[in-house]
């Protein structure tokens, strides 16, 4: 019988996994200054693989159910292979900030599909807490400049738009797996079926491959091979195994904060007062939309 952890671990997991996946973009932008887009993330992806081998014999005891096969492979080809996709041609037209403005967008379809194929309610307080967190990333993301190219943020935008449509179908494919499947298993699997679709994509003539190990873009694929593949989608997977897939899609409209704190820090970025209203906006709605917030609604729509 699995045993239900406390209702803040998995809260605090997502918080984390919101963390790290806000530094991606940033990591992506750096990478992407010396190497091609494809060779980030097919790294990546063997990063994350080789790593995975460590857990290789606790896997070997895990029975894969037939009827659960195909949705392993939906699960995969959603994400990562065509999410990177879609999100690797977005940061090539669009800037950080506005890429990560367009994954608040990801919490109301996760919350329209969840309705439709989990079966799951959402309550008058979870409908809220989206909404004020929606408009607080909106408010956080448009509140200031942008500093970073964009040579055409409507087309990447779109990228980005579509790199969501797949990260829905991931999730609802993940909340049913996880029922059966450790976490941390369903994210080896992501990586290793990832790693395997990225490879032919470096025998394109258009792909250079790099001729030298740069540091940054050597660390930025590290990273995001560790701890951005390994312990991130580890992080969200786990908690999607604990909590509703509504509730749990309202913590990724903290993406767009994280991003622009560690623009702040690591690109001399400054704030502006609405940027600041944005992220106090965004946290309210969070907090709002979870069990342990004191005024719990029971009504539902």
């Amino acid at each position: 019988m699995r045993q239900h952890p406390s209702p803040l671990l998995p809260s605090l997991c997502l918080t984390l996994a919101m963390f790290l996946w806000g530094s991606s973009f940033i990591a992506m932008k750096l990478a992407f200054q010396d190497y091609h887009p494809m060779v980030v993330i097919f790294g990546r992806m063997v990063v994350a693989s080789l790593a995975f081998l460590c857990f290789l014999p606790q896997f070997q005891t895990i029975h894969i159910r037939r009827q659960d096969r195909y949705l392993l492979i939906i699960m995969a080809v959603s994400e990562p292979c065509l999410y990177f996709f879609f999100e690797a041609l977005a940061l090539q037209n669009t800037s950080a900030t506005q890429a990560s403005l367009i994954t608040t967008m990801l919490p109301l379809l996760i919350t329209i599909a969840s309705v439709y194929f989990l079966g799951e309610r959402s309550s008058r307080q979870t409908v809220i807490g989206l909404f004020l967190a929606m408009g607080g990333a909106i408010t956080l993301s448009l509140g200031g400049e942008v500093n970073q190219q964009a040579p055409a943020p409507i087309l990447g935008n779109f990228y980005e738009f579509m790199s969501m449509i797949c990260a829905t179908v991931y999730t609802i494919t993940i909340k049913r797996l996880t029922i059966h499947y450790p976490a941390l298993f369903l994210t080896a699997i992501q990586a290793w079926i990832g790693a395997l679709f990225f490879a032919p994509f470096l025998m394109l003539p258009q792909v250079p491959l790099p001729h030298s190990f740069l540091l940054v873009p050597l660390f930025a694929i590290l990273y995001l091979g560790l701890a951005v593949t390994l312990v991130a989608y580890s992080l969200y997977n786990f908690a999607l195994a604990h909590m509703e897939a509504t509730k749990c899609s309202i913590f990724i409209t903290l993406i767009p904060l994280f991003t622009l704190l560690l623009s702040r820090f690591l690109l001399q970025e400054s704030f502006t007062l609405w940027q600041y209203i944005g992220g106090f906006t965004l946290f309210s709605g969070v907090i709002v939309s979870q069990d342990f917030f004191i005024l719990r609604s029971k009504v539902s729509f």
